[in-house]
């Protein structure tokens, strides 16, 4: 076996295309983008390697490509922890051990050469909102931009020594059947509150709504563990590569006395539509694609993000936003199922909010860390936001 680094176009091809191997008799399985992967490992689209750096591998077996790994450093969060810690991901490997485990010194070796001490895994060289944990329960269809794997990584994963960083949980909501009556009721008091008002996006005005995002997830966020503020230009990378698919008044923001103060962000999955096209955006596919959009062929939206400032939680915003986004969703009544994806155990409110909802288990992926010292210190796990940061705040 030999791991060679990507660095040409073959290289890079073969990068993209050793997941149908892998996935040959997965029905599960949805290839994503291969534009959305090359995205991410190209200097000009990504803006992480302004302050990051990256690198992908292959592994062949006789001349034949049997799995692959990236390994990358986010300097803005590497130092902040207890060591420096970089990331693996995109990770694929036929079912054989000692492939796997090459594919992993692989990364360790090059994280190692740049003074990193862990790796976290899997995981994006980008937000955390593709790309990343590795699923152990719950293998159907993938949302896009979720995490999808066969079950015997785990098996991998923590045969080599990755320990549980945090466990990620996707719930599913039944949009055909009505929310609970107690949720209703704290909503409809909740939105005719004085000095309370929500708003739906809009692109004649998305500078504006694009600043109120900025402004509630920094304030929202701020409890998380090595946070980070988000970055604009990934921003609004982001919400233009969403547009040909995007709904707006599917996406909701809460102000108080016109300052803002939560939002929640869904996006229709477009895996629904795009399952059998093999990772390819050729012209074919993007008029395929145009026609199934159109025609209302994607019956399942994402809850990308939902967040509310510490100020306002535990004040019943959430179910306001929801009740705007219900009579949103009569008026698309393609949409039967939201994918709430995903929410960490270090986030005990949001997954009570959830449960509140009527949301019942979907999915759950594992982040991992690997100290390459071998030692983890009363396996340490990613640090739980407060409950009272209403309180913190105040």
């Amino acid at each position: 076996m030999e791991i060679l680094e990507v660095k040409d176009r073959i290289s890079k091809t073969q990068f993209l295309d050793v997941v149908n191997d892998v996935y040959r008799n997965d029905d599960c399985y949805v290839r994503p983008l291969d534009s959305m992967i090359e995205e991410v490992f190209d200097p000009s689209e990504n803006i992480f390697f302004s302050h990051g750096e990256a690198a992908r591998f292959i592994l062949l077996d006789n001349d034949k490509v049997i799995g692959r790994v990236a390994a990358f450093i986010n300097q803005k969060k590497a130092m902040g922890f207890d060591q420096p810690t970089g990331g693996m991901g995109f990770f694929e490997c036929i079912d054989n051990k000692e492939a796997a485990f090459k594919l992993f010194d692989a990364a360790r070796d090059w994280l190692k050469e740049r003074g990193m001490e862990a790796m976290d895994g899997p995981i994006n060289f980008g937000e955390n909102d593709s790309f990343w944990g590795l699923l152990v329960e719950g293998f159907t269809q993938p949302g896009f931009g979720m995490q999808y794997n066969p079950k015997y990584y785990q098996a991998f994963y923590e045969a080599y020594g990755f320990d549980t960083y945090f466990e990620q949980v996707t719930n599913h909501l039944d949009l055909t059947v009505p929310f609970p009556e107690r949720f209703w009721k704290i909503a409809g008091w909740v939105v005719k509150k004085d000095g309370y008002s929500f708003k739906h996006f809009s692109w004649k005005k998305k500078e504006k709504f694009l600043d109120d995002f900025e402004t509630i997830y920094n304030d929202a966020w701020q409890f998380h563990e090595n946070f980070k503020p988000i970055d604009r230009e990934v921003l609004d990378a982001t919400m233009l590569k969403s547009k040909p698919f995007m709904v707006e008044e599917l996406i909701w923001f809460a102000y108080h006395e016109d300052k803002p103060i939560g939002f929640i962000v869904l996006f229709p999955d477009i895996n629904q539509i795009i399952k059998d096209f093999n990772g390819k955006m050729h012209l074919i596919n993007k008029l395929r694609f145009w026609w199934k959009n159109k025609s209302k062929q994607m019956t399942r939206a994402r809850v990308v993000v939902l967040g509310v400032i510490p100020k306002f939680q535990r004040s019943g915003i959430e179910s306001g936003i929801f009740w705007h986004l219900q009579a949103a969703v009569d008026r698309n009544p393609q949409f039967k199922e939201l994918e709430l994806s995903w929410v960490g155990d270090f986030n005990p409110k949001m997954r009570v909010l959830q449960e509140s909802m009527g949301a019942i288990f979907g999915k759950k992926h594992i982040t991992y860390r690997y100290l390459f010292n071998g030692k983890l210190v009363a396996k340490e796990r990613a640090t739980a936001i407060p409950v009272d940061t209403k309180y913190k705040e105040s």
